[in-house]
């Protein structure tokens, strides 16, 4: 996100990173060109009172957020790893690369398989070279990683009931909201997670009656 322009780019390390075990916390990284002195940030022109007076900005320079980060804000409210998280994050992250990948690959597969499916009426995922983003997912992703998340419509589904159906018949996928998982995982947002939007609602924040959402596992041959 750096390389295409982002200034800040928050990351939540979660199950995902560590492999299902529960240890959540937060890597913030900045490329450090963001110029923080443009009058819409106070906190970083004003003196800061528990440290004296002291201005961010002009103290640190491009490094004012994270400097204020680490000795403000986290000494405000400890948002502190302890070391057994910490140690969990780090022997997660020496097979992240792997696991992402193999999620990547997963997505890919299954959704060329569901493009030829006799059945299913469109599929959404921007490693198809379909998609209407295929070419600007080339340019900003790493090359052959689009994702572990994919969605599909099944013909018949303008009612929702269809949709729900066919998750409710999958015997290996789990039907479970999240979005990152060991196992694959499969949700009718419709009748599920947007329920409580009324149908215009619904389809403006893209979800059709017959929209199914699918996050690949990152298992080879059982699923």
């Amino acid at each position: 996100m750096i390389r295409v322009g982002a200034v800040l780019v928050a990351i939540l390390a979660d199950y995902r990173t560590v492999d299902l075990i529960s240890r959540f916390s937060l890597r913030v990284r900045r490329p450090g060109k963001f110029d923080w002195t443009s009058g819409r940030f106070p906190s970083f022109t004003s003196p800061s009172e528990g440290y004296h007076g002291l201005k961010f900005s002009e103290k640190f320079g491009n490094l004012a957020f994270t400097t204020k980060l680490r000795i403000e804000i986290l000494r405000d409210i400890g948002a502190t790893l302890n070391p057994f998280a910490a140690f969990l994050l780090l022997q997660g992250l020496e097979t992240l690369s792997l696991r992402a990948q193999r999620h990547c690959d997963n997505a890919l597969a299954l959704a060329r398989y569901l493009e030829q499916h006799a059945k299913v009426a469109w599929v959404s995922y921007t490693g198809l070279e379909s998609h209407a983003s295929h070419q600007l997912a080339l340019r900003t992703l790493r090359p052959n990683a689009f994702g572990g998340v994919l969605s599909f419509g099944v013909k018949g589904g303008e009612d929702a009931a269809v949709g729900t159906k066919v998750v409710d018949s999958l015997k290996l996928a789990s039907n479970l909201a999240k979005v990152g998982d060991a196992k694959t995982l499969v949700i009718h947002p419709a009748t599920t997670t947007h329920q409580q939007l009324t149908a215009d609602e619904q389809l403006a924040s893209g979800v059709t009656p017959d929209l199914i959402r699918v996050r690949r596992s990152y298992h080879i041959s059982d699923q």
